[in-house]
């Protein structure tokens, strides 16, 4: 809990929630452990448009970014907690803000992997140093990521895989489904815990299909992806009906706001 409060007045301290985020000094929360695992959540919203040559994000995401973190923190303490899991080792972690935008994302990975290599001279330093003086105490610096969380976005994912992947960091997206991202000869350090936008088509075409159904309405809401993600995975959506003869006659693009999301779509037909 401690550390929950703390990355909450970090990131929501004075003047945070609503100024933007110079990128000269970017808060990291961090909880110590013998084993470090880096992430990638977009705490804040994007650049505007007139600070994208600075990389200074938006206002804070307190639902989807907030959120993630205070995630991650309860996950690891409830590991950490349980004798039986890991006995005699912490799991502890390094969480950066990528604000769902690739040149800050690329920036935070340039930083664990900066920590990583620093992390690597000291080891050998200290191996030397041991050598010659068996008292020599040891140097305590950064302990490198053995993998990395995240970033949300597809696109993004993919260029900060293609980073990590020349130093040999694992990545494991929560959010990314782009076809593209399977291809293990290209992305082989990716991993993911959600389908893909492929598998995700294929699960739709066949409740379409086990519920006969020749028209349906695609409805997503903005914000969760990029427009890129988005247009991707409605074209392969309208490539698998089009092989049954299933015509998609409405794309709806609601607000993130549930409550008008479902007063939108349900009023028309009598609903609501």
């Amino acid at each position: 809990m401690f550390w929950l409060l703390l990355v909450l007045s970090i990131w929501l301290g004075p003047n945070q929630a609503d100024s933007a985020q110079s990128n000269e000094r970017r808060v990291v929360a961090h909880m110590p452990g013998d084993i470090i695992i880096g992430a990638l959540f977009s705490v804040h919203h994007q650049p505007p448009a007139d600070k994208v040559h600075e990389r200074k994000c938006g206002a804070v995401r307190e639902q989807y970014g907030i959120q993630r973190v205070e995630a991650m923190m309860h996950t690891l303490d409830r590991i950490n907690a349980d004798p039986h899991i890991l006995p005699n080792i912490s799991l502890g972690c390094e969480i950066r803000d990528s604000c769902w935008h690739s040149a800050v994302a690329l920036e935070q990975s340039i930083e664990f992997i900066r920590d990583s290599l620093v992390s690597s001279d000291e080891a050998e330093e200290w191996g030397t140093l041991k050598c010659s003086d068996p008292s020599a105490t040891p140097m305590r610096g950064k302990k490198p990521i053995v993998g990395l969380i995240g970033p949300g976005s597809s696109s993004v994912a993919i260029q900060v895989q293609n980073l990590l992947q020349l130093f040999n960091i694992p990545q494991i997206a929560y959010s990314a489904t782009s076809m593209d991202l399977s291809d293990k000869s290209l992305y082989k350090y990716f991993m993911r815990v959600v389908p893909s936008d492929a598998q995700q088509a294929r699960a739709m075409v066949d409740i379409v299909k086990r519920y006969n159904w020749s028209y349906v309405s695609a409805i997503h809401t903005e914000g969760t992806v990029t427009h890129a993600d988005s247009y991707v995975f409605l074209l392969s959506f309208s490539l698998f009906f089009s092989l049954i003869n299933v015509l998609i006659n409405q794309d709806v693009n609601f607000p993130s706001t549930l409550p008008f999301c479902l007063f939108s779509f349900l009023s028309p037909v009598g609903l609501y």
